[in-house]
């Protein structure tokens, strides 16, 4: 008996053997991998009757079909060759075939066991999910494939971290920020190329305030007041000054926002203008503020820079709890 491996779309059953000392009608020779395998039983005209059996059910009896598969075709029955072919080959094809030849003096039998392999396929993979920071994840990530395929775990985004798993599952315990992104799972067995899908991690945390500088701008001249903040999803301003909050379209005064940055422009500085402002980021997972001095040439002045505060501006609270609640 012969073991083979097949991975092609089609396969012949080769069955070659040399002449045995006994001057027995089967030659054999290498298993090749061509576009199938090329199968056969040598035969001589000492033989009287063949048969191709898979297990115990006969495939081919001479050159009478036995089975009902169209996918098994005879291709040779001649005084020197007996073949037949296995299109379309499956895993359920896997297993025993045997020659069966009955000669003048008494039968002879050879038999190959045929292994079928499939490329690695992903089956099941994790959606893309939304998740707050702290909390726990995990991704699933099954293959199939014969062999049976090794899956790993990349985290490739923002950057290349590596491995971070060799398993189907990736557990990751209070995740951070920094473990948002793409997570590659890949599948392999040597048949083929790995296969990969990606699935996107997004984190989600509560603004915090990188920089809000202070500046100083000369009566009569264009300032601004700049308040950076990150947070996913991504921060919503405001601007207060004292007690109240300064909305567009007030004289003089330009509020811009994008998603991570909110500036205070001053067309024409006045005295007037001159003070303390304060920057509110907030999202659905929380809110931080932070104070920015608009001052003249020469003043001293405490300049906020880089600092996210939480706490504090306790007349600010009322005011952003409705805001939020008539938000979310």
């Amino acid at each position: 008996s012969e073991a083979l491996t097949w991975s092609g779309p089609r396969t012949i059953l080769a069955l070659l053997r040399r002449p045995d000392s006994d001057g027995s009608p089967f030659s054999s020779g290498p298993w090749t991998h061509m576009s199938g395998f090329p199968s056969r039983c040598t035969i001589d005209n000492r033989v009287t009757r063949v048969a191709w059996l898979n297990r115990s059910t006969i495939l081919y009896a001479g050159n009478d079909k036995w089975c009902l598969d169209p996918r098994v075709v005879l291709l040779s029955n001649t005084q020197t060759q007996y073949s037949i072919e296995i299109q379309n080959v499956d895993v359920y094809d896997e297993g025993p075939y045997t020659c069966s030849v009955q000669t003048d003096n008494h039968p002879k039998t050879s038999r190959v066991h045929l292994i079928v392999q499939v490329s690695p396929k992903i089956v099941e993979i994790s959606s893309d999910i939304s998740i707050n920071e702290g909390n726990n994840i995990s991704l699933t990530c099954i293959a199939t494939g014969r062999p049976e395929p090794t899956v790993t775990w990349r985290h490739i985004s923002p950057k290349a971290v590596g491995f971070v798993s060799e398993d189907e599952y990736l557990e990751i315990q209070g995740i951070t920020r920094e473990q948002s992104g793409d997570y590659e799972c890949s599948a392999s067995n040597d048949v083929a190329a790995p296969v990969v899908r990606r699935v996107k991690v997004t984190v989600n945390y509560p603004p915090y305030i990188s920089e809000a500088k202070g500046t100083g701008v000369p009566v009569g001249q264009k300032g601004t007041l700049q308040c950076e903040a990150s947070a996913v999803p991504s921060a919503e301003f405001q601007w207060y000054k004292d007690d109240k909050r300064l909305v567009e379209g007030k004289k003089g005064v330009k509020v811009e926002n994008r998603p991570f940055l909110s500036k205070l422009i001053f067309f024409n500085v006045s005295e007037h203008d001159y003070g303390n402002y304060t920057c509110v980021a907030s999202n659905k997972l929380g809110h931080t503020n932070a104070s920015i001095t608009l001052f003249g040439p020469g003043a001293v002045s405490e300049v906020n820079n880089g600092t996210s505060r939480r706490a504090g501006c306790i007349w600010l609270l009322p005011l952003l709890v409705l805001h939020l609640l008539l938000k979310f």
